[in-house]
């Protein structure tokens, strides 16, 4: 079993982010790699994302979005604060079902909600949202008593999940709870692409939210010329 893998997530179409967070994690040289999901959606790159995960042959969990676009639905399943953000997701959905060719959706269909593995002698689950709902939020300020919750209804040491793209690490009910942010787009106010590693040593677990940089702006301008809604491009900038 390795004694440390890396953990990307929501990569959300952005080939370049990706791209970024492979070569550092093979840079770190890690081997192991897995992925919580949303490989599309919001980002210009759908089919060579989901071909490079493809071919790095990296298991990986469908997200809310992959199963959506896999299945050819109109609702992926998103929150949406206000009728403005609402329409904006809409035509997200629909450029990246227009634009997802059949190997791509059929990649994503086949993707299971879940991914159980051991860092050392840690175990891991691994899942999108929460292991209730792939679409659940679980924000870092939500009540102790949900992740105690959680805890208890938890069999791994560890739980790893993406979705709200904003990293977090926090133990709850002998449970770590792991958030490994967003690879290609964040909402913490940090453009770089973010994701996680575990490493197992000396008989305890060390979890870092690893910070890489790629051309944000070059990929806003992708978004743009793709005819994906503008606000899309000014957030992967600012990361909002």
């Amino acid at each position: 079993m390795p004694s440390a893998v890396a953990v990307i997530t929501d990569i959300h179409g952005n080939l370049p982010a990706l791209e970024a967070a492979l070569a550092r994690i093979d840079e770190l040289d890690i081997e192991r790699i897995y992925c919580g999901g949303d490989l599309v959606g919001y980002g210009p790159h759908p089919n060579e994302v989901c071909a490079l995960i493809e071919d790095r042959q990296i298991p990986t969990i469908y997200g809310n979005y992959d199963y959506a676009i896999g299945r050819d639905l109109e609702d992926c399943g998103c929150a949406y604060p206000t009728q403005h953000e609402r329409e904006l997701g809409q035509r997200s959905v629909d450029w990246t079902l227009a634009h997802a060719d059949q190997h791509a959706k059929d990649f994503m269909r086949e993707l299971p909600f879940d991914l159980r593995f051991d860092v050392g002698q840690t175990s891991v689950h691994l899942v999108h949202g929460s292991p209730r709902k792939v679409n659940e939020y679980l924000f870092e300020d939500k009540p102790a008593s949900l992740y105690e919750r959680l805890a208890a209804a938890e069999e791994a040491d560890v739980l790893i999940f993406g979705h709200t793209h904003r990293p977090w690490v926090h133990e709850y009910g002998g449970v770590l709870f792991v958030n490994c942010g967003s690879v290609g787009k964040p909402k913490d106010g940090d453009p770089r692409g973010a994701f996680a590693i575990l490493r197992q040593a000396g008989g305890e677990l060390d979890v870092k939210i690893e910070r890489v940089e790629y051309d944000a702006e070059a990929v806003a301008r992708e978004v743009a010329s793709a005819g994906l809604p503008d606000e899309y491009a000014e957030k992967l900038v600012l990361a909002a």
